[in-house]
């Protein structure tokens, strides 16, 4: 069961990635360049992996749910800010 889902979230961050890339060939409002897919499959395999690894260590569902729901709410705010720019970081896209 472990590899099974190491390898849904493997190809769940291939999907992701691959959405971006086919929009870039029909469209010139989609520009990413490699930075950005690097960035993305790091955010989004950080976060699969995290999630994992906290579905593995820890036992009682509440406290499961809480620490994914947590972990993928920091992964919007960070992704927010990257494309955005939501509280005006050096790091905003802008």
């Amino acid at each position: 069961m472990k590899n099974k889902r190491f390898i849904i979230i493997i190809a769940t961050v291939v999907f992701l990635l691959f959405l971006p890339f086919v929009a870039m060939q029909f469209t010139t409002q989609v520009r990413w360049t490699l930075f950005d897919f690097v960035i993305m499959g790091v955010l989004l395999l950080g976060t699969g992996l995290l999630c994992e690894w906290i579905l593995r260590k820890v036992n009682k569902t509440p406290q499961r749910i809480l620490l994914c729901v947590t972990v993928i709410a920091v992964f919007l705010l960070i992704w927010a800010e990257l494309a955005v720019g939501v509280f005006g970081t050096y790091f905003a896209g802008q």
